[in-house]
């Protein structure tokens, strides 16, 4: 088996990439990738694609979309205070390599494997010590894989590498047929709070449009965008992700792409942009030009709600923290990350600090699970 690092997808073929990816995630797909990379997203804002790749006879059976970072913009797993320390000791933290999906806090697969290959265990073991190889030719800090599932952070932690938790608000279909079913497992102080919500918008003559990619127009992009910068604007931010982005996805994607416009008086005010895999809905980017009563949590939360039931889907994953989902039905999650440091006493320091935050954030996510608005039911 041979390891490869290509500075473009262009280099890889679409279907083999994909072969290795399946239909859960939608963000792992060649054709995300691409976009981000065709349509001026990362490089500008300090990406540098580094796709990592494991062939077997010239045959694709292993990949990690594998990034090199000069700051830690658009990642998700906080680590400026460690850039800081390196500083403070005359050390340079940037550049670093990371392996995830630029802009997207969603876990999902990063050693992308051929489930049906009879080595998949040493088609892991490759892609780990081709990055960890790649960091060391490179003589960066540290080496990141972000937002990886429970199997890619068991093995990872295995090879020596930090684990780190973090947490997320997700919100599960217990095979509600109606949003009123699931309404109806809430305590009642919940269940009148996201009614009253919904009937504010609903009296504000508030009409919502749900659009799959195949359905939207170049108008409906035009529109969203200018929603999308404006979250960036209200926060002093920068949007990284460009226009083009948005309609080359609905384009090569377009049953992945789920656009939520609002409308008020013939105009739209409001909405988000969310993709969809095989069974988990993710909500990505939400934006507005006029401020209505519940509609942020009508369009990011129950009309989605409503969609995930309507289609069958088994979870709702809606954006990084946010404390305010918990009463709106959606219970806290670990996620993991997985970090290398080639500076020795940093790793240590670093290692006990990440032992410290894991039980605080196991102390957090237990005190938020003692706030479920689900009803106490008896085991």
């Amino acid at each position: 088996m041979q390891a490869l690092v290509h500075s473009s997808l262009s280099a890889i073929d679409a279907t083999d990439w994909n072969a290795l990816v399946g239909e859960a995630n939608p963000f792992l797909h060649y054709e995300f990738l691409q976009a981000l990379e065709q349509h001026d997203c990362l490089q500008p804002w300090g990406w540098l694609p580094q796709y990592l790749c494991v062939f077997e006879d010239e045959r694709l059976v292993g990949a990690s979309p594998m990034y090199l970072k000069d700051n830690s913009y658009g990642e998700f797993v906080f680590d400026w205070a460690w850039a800081e320390a390196y500083a403070r000791h005359g050390l340079q933290y940037y550049p670093k390599l990371v392996v995830a999906v630029p802009y997207t806090p969603v876990t999902g697969q990063r050693l992308l494997v051929d489930a049906n290959h009879p080595q998949v265990a040493l088609i892991r073991q490759a892609l780990h010590e081709g990055a960890l190889s790649h960091a060391k030719q490179l003589e960066v800090s540290s080496l990141h894989w972000l937002f990886t599932d429970d199997v890619d952070t068991d093995f990872l932690e295995q090879q020596g590498l930090m684990r780190r938790t973090g947490c997320q608000f997700h919100w599960h279909n217990a095979g509600y047929q109606t949003f009123d079913d699931y309404l109806a497992v809430m305590t009642s102080k919940k269940r009148k709070q996201v009614r009253r919500e919904r009937r504010l918008v609903d009296e504000a003559g508030i009409e919502v449009e749900l659009l799959h990619g195949r359905d939207t127009t170049e108008a409906h992009w035009d529109t969203f965008y200018e929603f999308y910068c404006s979250t960036f604007a209200r926060k002093s931010g920068h949007p990284t992700l460009s226009k083009a982005f948005f309609v080359g996805l609905s384009q090569s994607m377009p049953d992945a792409v789920v656009l939520v416009l609002a409308k008020h008086e013939g105009r739209y005010v409001a909405g988000t942009f969310n993709m969809r895999g095989s069974d988990a809905l993710f909500g990505r980017h939400w934006g507005c030009h006029e401020s209505f009563s519940g509609l942020h949590f009508e369009l990011c939360y129950y009309r989605l709600i409503d969609y995930c039931i309507e289609h069958g889907l088994a979870r709702f994953e809606a954006g990084a923290q946010g404390e305010h989902k918990l009463s709106r039905g959606f219970l806290p999650q670990a996620t993991w990350s997985a970090h290398w440091l080639a500076q020795p006493d940093f790793s240590d320091a670093i290692a006990n600090f990440l032992e410290h935050e894991h039980g605080g954030m196991q102390d957090y996510m237990e005190v938020l699970g003692e706030h479920s608005p689900y009803k106490q039911t008896d085991n």
